[in-house]
């Protein structure tokens, strides 16, 4: 199938486009990567009256790093997050989880921002978004507002950015001292959705014994899911996490649903695998990196 008709303009200028967006309303898309949004228009699931393009505006493409952690603009590819080195070194989980997204193809032209945008509950970096405690900036005609991820996941396929607004950034919280970070996730084929994935971070005491750990899950809900898991693994030695009381705990706590893809209890059963195996690998990491 091919789009409906739309009207496509190209600002030059971050206030050109949020001119643009006021005026448009609910009647217009943002394109930056397209690799969600123009597959539903051909599909005709998203009939937009209006599409914004944003890739020909200064300063929207840029990854920063500093001692608070990383921002990620709004046109920077999947890609380019995942090959930044001072990115990877002050927030790994962004690399490990960024690099299960689709195919190399994809991530070339996808967007970070784009995706958390789309707010597919099966999309990678909403759960890291989540897990981390980061924060997406949305801006319109005389003001932003900045959305923690539980704020700005609303539903399905549906976050907070509002008629009029633009999400010009993702920030990551950098990586605490003497913490580790895996993703661990299962797909039918590498580079399809996941039937479920799991993130994990895993911070030391002085001891070098574990001292807080959590989760987040993608594929298991509306939203991603986050589940703190430290009472379940508190006090072992980082060497030897034994995660299994860890992974029964999220089993408990997620609510699958079932589709074409998994029944519901596979996807728990799964949830939970995945939680240990991602604990036990963010333990280690952190370990190496208290040595």
């Amino acid at each position: 199938m091919k789009p409906s008709s739309f009207v496509y303009h190209r600002p030059t200028t971050i206030e050109e486009a949020l001119d643009l967006l006021a005026e448009i309303g609910s009647d217009g898309k943002v394109l930056a990567g397209g690799q969600s949004l123009v597959p539903l228009m051909s599909m005709r699931l998203a009939a937009p009256a209006h599409l914004v393009d944003v890739n020909r505006i200064d300063g929207l493409a840029g990854i920063q790093t500093d001692v608070d952690g990383v921002r990620v603009g709004a046109t920077a590819r999947h890609a380019d997050v995942e090959h930044h080195e001072a990115a990877y070194a002050a927030v790994p989980l962004l690399r490990q989880a960024v690099k299960h997204v689709a195919h190399p193809t994809i991530r070339n032209r996808g967007t970070t921002v784009g995706s958390l945008a789309h707010a597919d509950p099966s999309g990678e970096m909403t759960a890291v978004l989540a897990l981390l405690g980061g924060t997406v900036t949305l801006r319109r005609r005389g003001g932003e507002r900045r959305l923690a991820a539980g704020e700005f996941f609303v539903g399905p396929l549906e976050s907070a950015v509002g008629p009029g607004e633009l999400a010009v950034e993702a920030f990551f919280p950098r990586s605490a001292p003497r913490s580790g970070t895996a993703w661990a996730e299962v797909s039918r084929r590498h580079g399809d959705y996941a039937v479920c994935g799991v993130g994990a971070v895993v911070t030391l005491g002085e001891d070098r014994r574990v001292g807080a750990a959590k989760v987040g899950l993608i594929s298991v809900g509306p939203t991603p899911v986050v589940v703190d898991v430290t009472d379940a693994i508190v006090g072992q030695s980082a060497d030897a996490v034994e995660a299994e009381r860890a992974g029964r705990l999220v089993m408990d706590t997620v609510d699958p649903d079932a589709d074409i893809h998994a029944t519901a209890e596979y996807r728990r059963h799964l949830a939970g695998t995945l939680a240990a195996r991602a604990l036990t690998e963010a333990a280690a990491r952190a370990s190496e990196r208290a040595a």
